[in-house]
């Protein structure tokens, strides 16, 4: 008497298509209706389904369960007993991996390979796109045009003998009255006469950016990966009820001395001569990234952290907007909002143009105490430039060059100055979220 499975194994070999007992039958393969191979290609397919329908995590999600039952009742006709699963199985790979040039090998690890290699290509895709984003979508920028991008009628008022060459229409500060100034002249050092002459000379260039080492004006150039580093920037809510906004940004300081670079004036003694130069990067400065540890820098801050300092500085913005800002009210940025602290923190953000301008103020005050910027106008400045700690602002004036550049008549303004009457437009999604500027230095000098 045969045991059960040698029975069902001989039954199923030999007499294929003959009822079992106990329920099993055995239905009929439309496909190969007298070959052996149906049944064992079958049972390579049912089983390679059941096991990767047990090890997938979203089986519930995918297929449903009644699938898998029905999957698991056809696996038991077709192969019988768990017992012989092995060897049908063995059987069934000998006889699909003959060549035969009739018959289409089946391979139940296809649809499971071609899974993997789906979701790999979507993860590498991913990947990739993030990385492109984290270098070079954020940074954003275009190198300056000193032809078309420059407001050249900036240039003027200009003053040669305490005369008015060409005022131009525009504001100017008090400049030094007389035809003649004297100064000491090399080797001896002796006072020597000369002309007095005062004009406005664009002297540096600024970034303010949220990327950390993304140089605006330079076309927009990465110095270094910025995914992982400290200090990016951001625009972010100060409360979820959609109050004021605060925002962080870094700003770069650059050397650009357009005008002798061009020769626009030969043999012009007040000119700057100097080469272009990335003087400053606030990202390897760690007072401008942390408020308190700034304080060592400007300890008088405190003393104007208060409501009746900060008033002032309405006062401080209506004269900006009518002419010049007040140096005495030198916490002051005028309509933007506060000098202090020297840091890219804005605690009140109303606008990209608006808090741009006031990290701009930042950075010339904060340079101007670590004594990297001087003063250069009034009988001071005749001779030579003198040291200025605490920042001038009637000194300087501020042109936008990016995203889009101000080079209409009068596309320069003094510190402090409402931004509301130009900068519509000027602020807009991707390209347009960060900011470049110019700076225009008055500049007092005796022309020997």
């Amino acid at each position: 008497m045969f045991k059960k499975p040698t029975r069902l194994f001989f039954r199923i070999m030999i007499f294929k298509r003959m009822p079992l007992k106990k329920g099993f039958y055995l239905k009929k393969d439309k496909a190969h209706p007298k070959s052996n191979k149906s049944i064992r290609i079958r049972a390579v397919v049912s089983e390679a389904i059941i096991r990767n329908l047990k090890n997938s995590k979203n089986r519930s999600s995918r297929l449903p369960g009644i699938l898998l039952e029905n999957l698991e009742e056809n696996h038991i006709q077709i192969c019988g007993m768990q017992t012989l699963k092995r060897k049908i199985i063995k059987a069934a790979y000998i006889a699909t991996h003959k060549k035969s040039v009739k018959q289409k090998i089946i391979k139940p690890s296809l649809g499971v390979k071609g899974l993997s290699f789906i979701r790999l290509s979507v993860f590498y895709s991913i990947l990739l796109l993030f990385s492109l984003e984290g270098a070079n979508a954020n940074c954003q920028g275009k190198f300056v045009n000193p032809l078309t991008d420059i407001c050249w009628s900036c240039l003027f008022p200009m003053t040669i003998g305490g005369a008015n060459v060409s005022g131009g229409g525009f504001e100017d500060t008090p400049n030094p009255s007389g035809f003649m100034c004297m100064c000491p002249r090399p080797p001896l050092n002796l006072p020597t006469p000369g002309v007095p002459i005062s004009f406005w000379e664009p002297a540096r260039l600024v970034d303010v950016t949220r990327t950390p080492y993304c140089l605006i004006n330079m076309g927009g150039i990465q110095l270094a990966g910025s995914g992982k580093m400290q200090g990016r920037g951001s625009v972010t809510d100060k409360n979820h009820a959609g109050g004021l906004k605060r925002s962080f940004y870094q700003v770069h300081w650059y050397v650009y001395p357009v005008i002798y670079w061009l020769e626009l004036l030969t043999d012009f003694a007040c000119l700057e001569r100097a080469s272009f130069d990335v003087a400053y990067l606030t990202e390897l400065d760690p007072l401008w990234n942390d408020e308190e540890t700034g304080f060592i820098l400007n300890p008088e801050a405190i003393l104007f952290g208060n409501p009746v300092a900060q008033g002032a500085c309405a006062a401080d913005c209506g004269l900006a907007s009518i002419g010049f800002p007040n140096d005495a009210l030198f916490w002051c940025g005028g309509c933007q909002g506060s000098l202090y602290p020297f840091s890219g923190t804005i605690s009140a953000h109303v606008g990209g143009v608006q808090a741009s301008l006031l990290a701009v103020q930042r950075m010339m005050a904060k340079l101007h105490r670590e004594l990297l910027l001087h003063g250069y106008m009034g009988k001071e400045g005749q001779c030579q430039k003198y040291p200025m700690p605490i920042i001038k602002k009637t000194q300087y004036k501020t042109q936008m060059v990016y995203p889009i550049p101000s080079t209409a008549r009068g596309g320069c303004h003094p510190l402090g100055r409402s931004e509301a009457l130009w900068a519509s437009g000027r602020e807009f999604p991707y390209q347009g979220e960060d900011f470049g500027y110019l700076i225009w230095r008055k500049r007092s000098c005796c022309l020997l």
